[in-house]
């Protein structure tokens, strides 16, 4: 038998002590990096916390930094904290003292970036990623600086720019906005998550405008708001003042998170301004708008220029110009919070918004307040309706009908009262009012024209009307009373003055027969007048003459005569 041929490792042996070799280096190479990591790990940490403290001119904690070379370089911190600019805002904290709540607070950032490095270029990094970050701008009277920060900002901005940034996303943050006014409580954005790239296509750099994609949680009504814009750039002395523009759409918002009221709204806008005053155009649009005690439902659409305080929320409507149903007007005033005098000092809270209104109704039909307001399908009257109101919705746990209060004047053109029973009485008293009793039972209903007008307060479900004129041709009707919007009762009293006398009212042989007393009904220059009051519901109203008021007058002596001088 022939010698067993040497295998190829056996061989070439050298190739195992080679490879071996070349294992131990790379083990030993990656073990070395490893630790020159570790350690390296607490130098750039402390060249991040200074190159911030440069930029932001303020206190700055890092708790944690971690590198690593696993496909580039990969970075991660965690518990950023940055504080306000001690030397703008005027505060001098001592050595071990407590700085107060930092301006930004970020739970973790991370990014990558390839091994590629050029002297004198900064590394690329196409994200950085953020989580947990929370920004709480102080009120503006905190910020106190005296001049000169411009340069600082530049320098700082360049210190801390080792490298570009295309994009920085960002996931579950918060901007607090504090106010400075007494009582006012302070204002919380909450963003789910935003995007922010550089202007006009170019990296980010801190000191110029960048461009942003955001979705901001909306806690009342419920709802996710889609905005795009430009924001920037962040004003280091106050950055409260730091300017911002862009477009909003909100959609699918239930206003039911509102007492009292219901209906899904959607808004398109667009605003401008600084992080503290914003300017806001937009358009709503709420097709089942409805106060939830009555039921019925209206289409609302509004276009509004608003004013913004974002430091408390206040808003000044300038104006609104509103469409409910087929009815117009314009409304302008205030909506504030009103913060809740019984809670903690440390965890303020709002009682609600309080909302104060001048409203100018015209081009209105007074069916559709009415329906509104109203459990029933079919109001007690139509028409043509003018109004100018002031209206106060106080905050507080009542829905908003109990809180409601409407006061103003109003006058109403071409009414029709929606009961036949009533209709007809006005009819009636119009022909009778005119001396045309013969044409009663051939008139139309409809041909009849009235109008309305008068002072109102709605307070509580309850409109009382202290002083009601309602003219049909040949008629006058003063009346004051209360109308219950809920269940329709009415109650009022007051007088009808007709042109016609009694005979002439009742005509024929019955009428000749009571021309006597045509004398004791007449009155200010009317042929007749005659106590009256109202009373029922609006579905069974009941009409009476106050014959005790007409016996009063007819008993009560006649006034003496003038004396002569």
């Amino acid at each position: 038998m022939g010698e067993k041929q040497a295998s190829f490792w056996q061989r070439h042996r050298w190739l195992k002590w080679l490879g071996g070799g070349v294992f131990v280096v790379l083990v030993g190479a990656g073990v070395a990096v490893s630790i020159a990591l570790h350690r390296v790990e607490p130098f750039v940490r402390a060249r991040i916390v200074e190159a911030l403290r440069n930029r932001f001119h303020a206190r700055v904690e890092l708790d944690s930094f971690h590198m690593s070379l696993v496909d580039g370089l990969r970075a991660e911190g965690h518990g950023l904290r940055i504080w306000p600019p001690a030397e703008v805002v005027g505060v001098n904290v001592p050595a071990g003292g407590d700085p107060g709540d930092p301006l930004i607070q970020l739970e973790e950032f991370r990014f990558h970036a390839p091994l590629t490095y050029r002297p004198g270029k900064p590394f690329h990094i196409s994200v950085i990623e953020l989580k947990g970050l929370e920004i709480h701008l102080p009120p503006k009277s905190r910020f106190i600086h005296a001049g000169g920060g411009t340069a600082a900002q530049t320098k700082g901005a360049k210190q801390l720019i080792s490298f570009v940034v295309d994009r920085i996303e960002c996931t579950s943050a918060h901007l607090v906005l504090e106010t400075s006014k007494p009582g006012k409580l302070p204002l919380d954005f909450a963003i789910a998550r935003f995007t922010l790239t550089g202007g006009n296509g170019n990296s980010i750099r801190p000191d110029s405008a960048m461009r942003f994609e955001a979705e901001l949680t909306n806690p009342k009504p419920v709802g996710t708001i889609h905005s795009t814009g430009v924001f920037g750039p962040w004003v280091v002395v106050d950055p409260g003042e730091s300017p911002i523009l862009g477009d909003y759409q909100f959609d699918h918002a239930d206003l039911a998170s509102f007492k009292g009221i219901a209906g899904i709204l959607s808004s398109t806008g667009k605003y401008q301004g600084t992080l503290r005053d914003l300017t806001v155009d937009g358009d709503t649009d709420t097709p089942d708008f409805r106060l939830t005690h009555f039921g019925n439902t209206l289409a609302l659409h509004t276009h509004f220029h608003a004013r913004v305080d974002a430091t408390n929320g206040d808003t000044w409507l300038e104006p609104v110009d509103a469409t409910l149903g087929h009815s117009h007007f314009t409304a302008q005033g205030q909506v504030v919070r009103v913060p809740d005098a019984n809670a903690p000092p440390d965890h303020p809270a709002s009682k609600g918004h309080d909302i104060a209104l001048d409203i100018n109704v015209n081009g209105a039909r007074i069916e559709d307040f009415l329906r509104l307001a109203s459990k029933n399908a079919t109001q007690l009257l139509s028409g043509a309706v003018a109004m100018k109101a002031s209206l106060h919705i106080p905050p507080g746990p009542e829905p908003v009908h109990e809180r409601l209060n409407l006061k103003g004047s109003f006058t109403l053109d071409k009414v029709r009262f929606a009961s036949p029973k009533i209709q007809d009485r006005i009819t009636e008293l119009s022909l009778r009012g005119q001396g045309l009793p013969k044409e009663i039972k051939a008139a139309d209903p409809a041909a009849v024209r009235s109008t309305m007008t008068g002072n109102f307060q709605l307070v509580k479900g309850v409109v009382t009307l202290p002083a009601l004129t309602y003219t049909v041709p040949g008629a006058t009707i003063e009346l004051k009373g209360t109308y219950g919007v809920d269940g329709g009762a009415l109650d009022f009293a007051g007088a009808a003055k007709l042109d016609a006398t009694v005979s002439q009212m009742v005509g024929g042989v019955l009428g000749a027969l009571l021309k006597p007393a045509d004398r004791f009904f007449k009155k200010d220059g009317a042929g007749t007048e005659v106590p009256i009051h109202i009373t029922g519901t609006r579905g069974e109203p009941k009409f009476g003459i106050d014959f005790g008021r007409m016996r009063q007058k007819s008993e009560s002596p006649p006034a003496p005569p003038a004396e002569n001088p």
